[in-house]
């Protein structure tokens, strides 16, 4: 599914006009970017959990030389799927 299947998913199940829609989405990803630049967890309770988490400076390899390169510190999110969701999947 794309973003465009989305929104139009989301304006065929609230009646909104797919202008609107994109407006959710945007606003709804916007909410979620800004909550985990400022360090919180992000919980859709029943969907899913995003959690920003610090990943230290590592040594790694270049796979076709094989020279060992630095990969510097970065900050990941992982995503754990809620109760719900999981359900709707099994």
């Amino acid at each position: 599914m794309t973003k465009t299947d989305l929104v139009n998913f989301i304006a065929e199940e609230t009646g909104l006009t797919k202008a609107d829609s994109s407006r959710v989405l945007e606003a709804m990803v916007k909410g979620v970017i800004t909550g985990l630049k400022e360090g919180d967890k992000v919980t859709l309770t029943g969907f899913c959990t995003f959690t920003a988490k610090d990943k230290p400076e590592k040594e790694g390899r270049n796979p076709r030389t094989g020279e060992k390169v630095v990969i510097p510190a970065r900050r990941a999110v992982t995503i754990k799927a809620g109760s719900k969701l999981k359900e709707a999947l099994n």
